[in-house]
């Protein structure tokens, strides 16, 4: 935010001078504060933060372990669905990532998973968190481009579930290749996934409260949100995981989470408004567009630029930096569907590109926190960590598994459009 608000201010002042900037200064940050849109953001954070604190995380462990434990590799998938799961009431990849480690990590590791499975598949699994419904990055997309919330979750729904059931398909192929990765047969016990199954009943019933309600028609996103939140509050207290401190923390924990990402957002404002002064992003529209490109590639390039910059940047900033210019970009060129379809279609596809940059090094930001979080729980057990060179190699099958996924997207965007046709 800091980088992107003394590089806008520094073009700003050079094309304008001083006063005009502070002009803009003077309301800008009101402007974009008081939108009533925003307040979906930290409504869903905290819908996650209760989620967490609340202990649910290790409901939908249990109940998956259960069910997938049978199978080779079936820890490591129930890892996976876990966090698809989670990500339904979160909407953070990395807090995804964060709250099923601290459940399933010692045991994967207890059933003689690797090291490098079970900290790629935890770090993988997180970015689900931002695909599957509710996805603070998606709804930031909303708000920039002007695009109904609503659809735009349930656009994703269907590339979140392959995307899930890709990262399975990765596990049961690499447990199958590279021997020694994962046990034979994972004795897990299953007479308890009755018991499991009740307890990831909550989630369920505030997965279809708060998507049924926004769906129906019942409330906006921004009600559903706060829905969510206080019925996820609710099954919190339910569950007798939920105390005067993890309260707190979980508004502390929302706080500081949301004054990041609103930080960003006045940053990459002034830095897209010292742009648009410009005229970069319209000129660059022109000069893309008399290449004479087929649509898809002009949209391929652009997401290959996105895998490149989650080099070095995280999501919400790409987003934040790059889809004002973009954006007008991709709108001008025909894909043979409407204006709005092109829209979400094209939010779908940067938010699936944007959670490479969460796996792939040199930052990998999931595989950090993840590698983190095992080093303090092995040297807690006076075990040696897992080296983050090893995490990374475990990654490779996911990111092909995300390729793949992205070039059926991207060449059949009926895929992630599917699901709108019930919502007209």
């Amino acid at each position: 935010s800091i980088a992107m608000f003394v590089a806008g201010a520094s073009g700003y002042v050079a094309q304008q001078g001083w006063l005009p900037l502070a002009n803009f200064l003077n309301s800008q940050a009101y402007a974009r504060f008081a939108s009533y849109d925003l307040s979906v953001i930290p409504l869903f954070i905290l819908m996650g933060h209760f989620a967490t604190q609340g202990g649910i995380s290790k409901a939908l462990f249990q109940f998956a372990a259960g069910v997938m434990g049978r199978f080779k590799g079936g820890l490591a998938m129930a890892a996976v669905f876990a966090c698809a799961a989670f990500g339904a009431i979160c909407g953070s990849s990395v807090a995804t990532a964060a709250t099923i480690t601290n459940v399933a990590y010692d045991e994967m590791r207890r059933h003689g998973y690797s090291g490098r499975l079970s900290t790629a598949t935890l770090a993988a699994g997180g970015t689900l968190g931002i695909l599957i419904p509710p996805s603070v990055p998606l709804v930031i997309y909303a708000i920039l481009t002007e695009q109904n919330i609503a659809k735009l979750f349930a656009a994703a729904m269907v590339p979140g579930i392959i995307a899930m059931l890709g990262y399975m398909a990765a596990i049961g192929i690499y447990v199958r290749l590279v021997p020694g990765q994962a046990p034979e047969h994972d004795e897990v016990a299953s007479a308890n996934i009755l018991g499991a199954l009740k307890g990831i009943g909550p989630i369920a019933a505030i997965f279809i409260l708060v998507f049924g309600g926004i769906y129906g028609g019942y409330f906006t996103p921004t009600e559903g949100a706060a829905v969510g939140a206080f019925a996820t509050f609710i099954a919190a207290l339910l569950k007798r995981e939920m105390d005067w401190s993890k309260f707190k923390n979980c508004f502390y924990a929302t706080a500081e989470s949301s004054a990041m990402i609103f930080l960003i957002f006045l940053g990459a404002d002034l830095m897209n408004s010292a742009l648009a002064l410009t005229q970069v992003p319209n000129q660059l529209a022109t000069v893309v567009g008399s290449w004479g490109l087929p649509p898809v590639m002009v949209v391929a390039a652009i997401l290959l630029f996105y895998v490149v910059l989650g080099a070095v940047m995280d999501e919400l900033s790409m987003i934040l930096l790059t889809i004002p210019i973009f954006f007008p970009m991709v709108m001008g060129l025909d894909f043979g569907m409407s204006k709005e379809y092109t829209a979400i279609w094209f939010g779908i596809m940067v938010l699936m590109v944007v959670g490479f940059g969460m796996l792939a090094p040199p930052v990998g930001l999931n595989v950090y926190v993840v590698n983190g979080m095992v080093k303090s729980m092995a040297k807690a057990r006076g075990e040696p960590p897992v080296p983050i060179s090893e995490s990374y190699r475990g990654v490779l099958p996911f990111l092909a598994a995300d390729v793949v996924r992205a070039t059926l997207v991207l060449v059949f965007p009926a895929i992630s459009l599917y699901v709108l046709r019930f919502m007209q």
